[in-house]
C-alpha cells in the first residue's frame, strides 16, 4: 500500500517511530535501559505527542548503567516500547527476518514521522525498517554517529583474534554497500557531526548535522569553578584526561606514546583514561612496561556521572588519538566542561572548535606533533589557559534539549 492523503490522515499527525540500536533488557516490572538512553527517550516524548520505539532485546545481566525505565522520568502513557530478538549471526537474522520485517510493517503504519538508525549488517532491523518504509512509498529518515562500515574495515586490520579480523575483513565491504544504498533511498539523512556527515553527505538526497548529547545545562561547568580553572592551569603538574572505550579504534596505543614522549620532553603531567574496553589490560601493560605508572591512571569503567564531570572539569586538557571516521560526544563533553580538544585532525573536531578556537589539531596518526603541541602548551601557560576559555565558549551552545529540540524540527520539516 503506497503512502497516500487517505492513509496518511489515519495515522496521529505528531507520532514517531524510532529504531534504536541501544538494547533492553527484561527487569522487574518492565525494561531496563541505559540511562543516558532513557534521557534521549524522555526528550523524544516532549517533541512529538506519540512516539513508539523499537529496540533489540537482550538477556542476562543488563550493565551498570542500565536502569528501570518505569523510574527514569519517561511518560510512558506516551511511549510505547517494542523488542525486537536481538539477531546478529546469520543464522539468527534469517530465522527472525520475516517475522520481524512484518512487524515493523505493522508500526510504521501506526507513525507519521520515521527515523531509524542504522549501522551493521546481520541484524540491523534500522536497515530492514528503512527497506520496508521504502517498500511502502513511506519518507523516512536515517540516523547514525559513526561510519560503521569503516570502523568494520580497521577492526579487519587490528582485531585481536583471527577469527575477528576475518569475520571483519568479509562483512566491511557489503555493510558499506547496505549503508549507501538506504541512505540513498533515505529522504533524509541526520548525521551526529561534521565527521559522519562528510562521509555519507554524498548518498542522500539532503543531509544535515545534528548531535546526540545528554549534556544538561546544568551539566556545564559554572562560571567561578571555570575562572578558578583559568587561574590554576598557569602553574603546577599538566592535568590530561580522555573518557572513552579501550578501544583500538580510539587509538589507545597512540595516547600511551604521546604520554611517553610527554615524560621523555621532561614535562610534569598526570593522565586519566577513564572508560573500559578490551585493551585496557593490554594499556595496563604497557603502562608497567613502559614505567608510567606513577603518570598514568587507568581505572575503567566509572559509573558515577558526577565524579566523569569532576574529572572533566578539573583536566586542563582533553587529549584524544580517534583513529576512524565518528563524532565521538566526548569531544563536546570535554568543551562543555571547560577543556580544550587536543588530537588527531578530522572534520567533527574541527567543526566543533571552528568558532572559538578551543583545541589544537594534529594530523592523524602523527604521534610527533600531538606531543610538540602538548610540549608547547604546557610550557606556555598563558596560552593555555586562554585555550581553556575559548573551550567553554565552544561548549557554550550544547545541551540534551536544544539539539533534541533540532533533531525534531528536522524531521518534522523533511517528513
Amino acid at each position: 500500500m503506497k503512502f497516500n492523503e487517505r492513509t496518511e490522515m489515519s495515522i496521529p499527525g505528531n507520532s514517531l517511530l524510532l529504531y534504536a540500536p541501544v538494547p533492553i533488557y527484561p527487569g522487574k516490572g518492565g525494561y531496563l535501559l541505559e540511562d543516558q538512553a532513557c534521557n534521549g527517550l524522555r526528550l523524544w516524548a516532549e517533541n512529538f505527542e506519540r512516539v513508539i520505539v523499537m529496540h533489540p532485546l537482550e538477556h542476562g545481566e543488563a550493565p551498570p548503567s542500565w536502569i528501570p525505565v518505569q523510574s527514569s522520568g519517561i511518560d510512558l502513557s506516551r511511549v510505547e516500547m517494542v523488542a525486537l530478538p536481538t539477531a546478529y549471526r546469520p543464522d539468527q537474522f534469517l530465522i527472525h527476518y520475516w517475522s520481524v520485517r512484518k512487524q515493523i510493517a505493522q508500526l510504521i503504519d501506526r507513525a507519521h514521522y520515521l527515523s531509524f538508525s542504522i549501522g551493521g549488517l546481520f541484524g540491523d532491523w534500522g536497515s530492514v525498517a528503512a527497506i520496508e518504509a521504502h517498500r511502502k512509498g513511506r519518507r523516512f529518515a536515517v540516523w547514525t554517529d559513526r561510519v560503521e562500515s569503516e570502523v568494520v574495515r580497521h577492526q579487519a586490520q587490528t582485531a585481536q583474534s583471527a577469527k575477528a579480523r576475518l569475520r571483519a575483513s568479509l562483512y566491511h565491504r557489503p555493510m558499506a554497500m547496505l549503508e549507501r544504498a538506504i541512505i540513498r533511498r533515505a529522504t533524509v539523512g541526520l548525521f551526529h557531526g561534521a565527521e559522519t556527515h562528510a562521509a555519507y553527505a554524498p548518498y542522500t538526497k539532503t543531509a544535515e548535522i545534528v548531535h546526540d548529547i545528554h549534556l544538561r545545562e546544568q551539566d556545564r561547568i559554572p562560571a567561578d569553578e571555570l575562572n578558578r580553572k583559568l587561574h590554576r592551569v598557569l602553574d603546577g603538574p599538566l592535568n590530561i584526561c580522555y573518557l572513552g572505550r579501550a578501544d583500538t579504534m580510539k587509538g589507545t596505543d597512540d595516547w600511551i606514546e604521546v604520554m611517553a614522549g610527554l615524560k621523555s620532553a621532561g614535562i610534569d603531567f598526570h593522565a586519566t583514561w577513564l572508560g573500559e574496553g578490551e585493551r585496557l589490560q593490554a594499556m595496563k601493560a604497557e603502562v608497567d612496561r613502559l614505567g608510567l605508572g606513577e603518570q598514568i591512571t587507568l581505572p575503567g569503567f566509572v559509573r558515577d556521572r558526577t565524579a566523569i564531570l569532576k574529572a572533566l572539569r578539573e583536566a586542563h586538557l582533553f587529549v584524544f588519538c580517534h583513529k576512524t571516521p565518528e563524532s565521538p560526544r566526548n569531544l563536546i563533553e570535554a568543551l562543555v566542561s571547560g577543556t580544550p580538544i587536543i588530537g588527531y585532525n578530522s572534520p567533527f573536531p574541527q567543526d566543533l572548535i571552528s568558532a572559538n578556537g578551543g583545541g589544537l589539531l594534529s594530523p592523524k596518526d602523527d604521534v610527533k606533533a600531538l606531543v610538540a603541541s602538548l610540549v608547547g602548551l604546557a610550557g606556555d601557560r598563558k596560552r593555555l589557559s586562554h585555550l581553556i576559555g575559548q573551550a567553554a565558549l565552544d561548549g557554550s551552545a550544547f545541551n540534551d534539549v536544544e539539539v533534541f529540540r533540532h533533531r525534531s524540527e528536522v524531521i518534522r520539516t523533511y517528513l
